[in-house]
């Protein structure tokens, strides 16, 4: 069996098991939704810096805190899926790399971009993709966090792959691959607002002392 007979095989079981797992509309689709980030200028009003600070965190979160980013920052060794944020199907894990195991890789079945299923299965519209798709450090673990676990967490240089603030707020407002949590392919939920919004929440949030909300 060829690799990529393997890899519509998978595509296939992973269809079956997620079909209950993402909310299927009443035609058998993934309800695509929109939700709104504040902008930052609006918490200019916010007179006090630390008040403001968290209140922009606060926003932010919605990101952070959002499926599209938590099944890619798992607690444990497999990756999750879909709104409900239930296990990988079929059982993949991180490796020692993040990239995989040997024999598993996550560039196995997942491309350089997304690609939409010509056949749908169960109302899976399309396979994500990204040349660098792989699982966030476990150092980075936000499943099951607060949102003061999480801004302690990537404010920590030995947490969050050495970044100072200013890589941090890089990373955040301009690395693709988090930019794809916006850009994720037929049939599921973006992130909230758009990336450019998330990064400037995020930069105007470090400028006015990076506070963390209480763990």
């Amino acid at each position: 069996m060829t690799l990529t007979h393997r890899c519509a095989l998978a595509g296939i079981a992973a269809s079956l098991a997620l079909a209950g797992w993402l909310g299927l509309s009443q035609n058998g689709t993934a309800q695509e939704q929109t939700v709104e980030l504040r902008p930052a200028a609006s918490f200019a009003d916010i007179a006090d810096p630390k008040a403001r600070s968290l209140a922009l965190f606060e926003e932010a979160g919605k990101v952070l805190q959002h499926p599209r980013c938590v099944n890619c920052h798992p607690a444990g060794d497999r990756p999750l899926q879909g709104m409900a944020m239930l296990p990988h199907q079929p059982p993949v894990f991180r490796g020692e790399d993040n990239f995989g195991l040997t024999g598993m890789k996550c560039n196995t079945c997942h491309g350089p971009q997304n690609v939409d299923l010509m056949a749908q299965a169960d109302g899976i519209e399309s396979i994500p993709g990204h040349e660098s798709w792989h699982l966030a450090p476990i150092e980075m673990a936000w499943e099951k966090k607060s949102l003061g676990e999480i801004c302690r967490q990537i404010k920590d240089v030995d947490r969050n792959g050495g970044k100072d603030m200013a890589a941090l707020v890089h990373h955040m407002a301009e690395d693709s691959l988090v930019g794809w949590g916006w850009h994720p392919g037929k049939g599921r939920e973006p992130a909230p607002g758009t990336q450019k919004e998330f990064g400037a929440l995020i930069s105007a949030w470090a400028e006015t002392g990076a506070e963390c909300p209480p763990l």
